[in-house]
């Protein structure tokens, strides 16, 4: 489960989920004051280049919460954000008011107002492109969209990264039920996501 937010100064972590399974709902029973062990924070997180003036965060269902720590981080970074947001409806677009409070720009593409299509991404990628504004691609949630920012990553010569969704067990890389194939320089290898991940290099992530 990815991190929604920390505050170290405050000793708290933030987890945003949604109730479907065993797990979730388990989460749904604990009230204020309740205890719960955790284990973390474990794997390879975001990371920033103090030189990016700008960043482009593209997500889609789960990938918005997983993407919400990079809004803090740019901006103490310096690094100014504009995340375009995917989802089925307007009302299941998540972190939005989030990324604002940080100062990004967010640009809302669902599925009923026919605007999240791969071809209309892309159109709003290669403006943000051309007008300066992407010094480099995040994402999460969306092969397809990944597919997309791989394409324009290569064709302009930008760095990415990806974080992967996968299924979970163990957590530190024991149990290798998490293994995904990535391309790296041509050659197919087998990477845990949770212990060499969840964030890859854009370029060597496969679907």
């Amino acid at each position: 489960m990815s991190l929604y937010g920390a505050d170290p100064a405050k000793r708290r972590v933030e987890f945003l989920y949604k109730v479907t399974g065993a797990g979730t709902r388990g989460l749904d029973t604990l009230r204020p004051g309740d205890r719960l062990d955790i284990m973390g924070p474990l794997g390879v997180g975001f990371t920033l280049d103090p030189s990016w003036r700008h960043i482009v965060a593209v997500g889609r269902g789960a990938g918005l919460a997983t993407l919400a720590p990079l809004a803090k981080a740019a901006k103490a970074n310096g690094t100014q954000v504009t995340a375009v947001f995917s989802a089925r409806r307007p009302e299941l677009l998540v972190s939005v008011d989030l990324f604002h409070r940080h100062g990004a720009d967010v640009i809302a593409v669902t599925d009923s107002e026919q605007t999240s299509g791969p071809a209309n991404v892309e159109r709003i990628l290669r403006r943000l492109i051309a007008d300066g504004r992407c010094d480099g691609f995040f994402t999460c949630g969306s092969s397809r969209l990944m597919r997309v920012q791989q394409r324009l990553a290569r064709e302009f010569g930008l760095p990415g990264q990806v974080a992967m969704e996968q299924q979970m067990a163990c957590g530190i890389g024991l149990c290798y039920c998490c293994v995904r194939d990535f391309n790296v320089n041509g050659e197919i290898v087998n990477r845990r996501v949770c212990w060499d991940g969840p964030v890859f290099d854009l370029m060597e992530a496969l679907p």
